[in-house]
């Protein structure tokens, strides 16, 4: 997804041209040893991945962490016995929240939520690329299809959530400092899959992510957002024109602003488990879900300087 699928995108380019080249050298033993495993292990994305806590202990991360800075807030208690599936609202274009707090331990998810694991999904083209997937599985990463989810919600002993970046990449081209404009009054998958498996929806808000670059205009019906819609239907990913601060000047770079992102994780809601839900079924979850997502940020807003007559728009 946007910037974070450009930074995916450069590093999976690196890996895969080191697991040609290593082929026509006398490493090329490594290559091929690693292409047996692949083909053993070319499941376990959709598993539940393979977490490696040193890596997501590293001190890297809290670097990032206090760069903007983020922040995790708790408003209600997971239990560990019971598997949660967590909306993440907005994407912002670099995902920044999502990532740091579910993928890495920088602002302590574990300590705030004891016995609870984290699973953020990922685009599962992702998974498919040598060296790179096993990086991506050791945060806490998991491919983004229904096996996937099912897998992490069904697990018996509890003590999972699943986390969904829920607006995905196209919402990314609505992403602009002020903006809170969320891709979600028809997007109604993952509430359909939380009834399926009886699981507690959990909505969170991330104050703060839309700020971390200016985008280019692009409003409905103009080329360029017609160009981009274009783009995301066809490669999965979009392609915002941002802009925010360079290395050593703030006028003009790629690197975000060092802008606090607030992530506040709301109460659950519970769900009455069912096979095969009806429509009906779906759209009263889905409203309910919405109006707690509404009033998450409402009681919120305020302490992120956020004014008094704006509030979330769903489209």
């Amino acid at each position: 997804t946007t910037a974070h699928s450009l930074l995916s995108f450069l590093s999976a380019q690196c890996c895969t041209a080191a697991f040609i080249i290593l082929f026509f050298t006398r490493f090329w033993l490594v290559s091929a040893l690693y292409a047996a495993w692949w083909f053993i292990d070319r499941e376990k994305p959709r598993q539940g991945g393979r977490r490696i806590h040193i890596l997501r202990n590293s001190i890297v991360w809290r670097y990032m962490r206090d760069y903007f800075p983020i922040t995790l807030v708790k408003t209600a208690e997971l239990d560990p016995r019971q598997n949660y599936l967590m909306g993440f609202h907005p994407h912002g274009v670099l995902a920044a929240g999502a990532f740091l707090n579910f993928c890495t331990e920088a602002s302590g998810f574990s300590t705030l939520f004891p016995g609870i694991t984290p699973h953020l999904m990922m685009l599962s083209l992702w998974f498919r690329i040598p060296f790179f997937r096993d990086y991506l599985m050791s945060g806490g990463l998991v491919s983004s299809d229904k096996e996937s989810a099912s897998y992490v919600l069904q697990k018996p002993e509890g003590g999972n959530v699943l986390a969904i970046i829920v607006g995905g990449a196209q919402e990314a081209l609505d992403a602009r400092p002020g903006s809170y404009t969320l891709l979600l009054k028809n997007r109604k998958g993952f509430v359909r899959l939380a009834i399926q498996n009886g699981t507690p929806l959990v909505p969170v808000f991330s104050f703060g992510e839309n700020d971390l670059f200016e985008q280019v205009r692009n409003p409905k019906g103009s080329w360029l957002r017609q160009l981009q819609h274009r783009l995301q239907q066809i490669m999965g990913i979009s392609l915002p024109l941002f802009h925010a601060r360079g290395v050593f000047q703030y006028s003009f770079g790629l690197i975000p602003y060092r802008r606090p992102i607030c992530t506040v994780v709301g109460k659950p809601i519970p769900v009455k488990r069912k096979q095969r839900p009806s429509k009906e079924e779906v759209d009263q979850v889905h409203q309910k879900y919405l109006n707690e997502l509404s009033k998450l940020f409402e009681e919120h807003k305020a302490k992120y300087n956020i004014p008094e007559d704006r509030h979330l728009e769903f489209i």
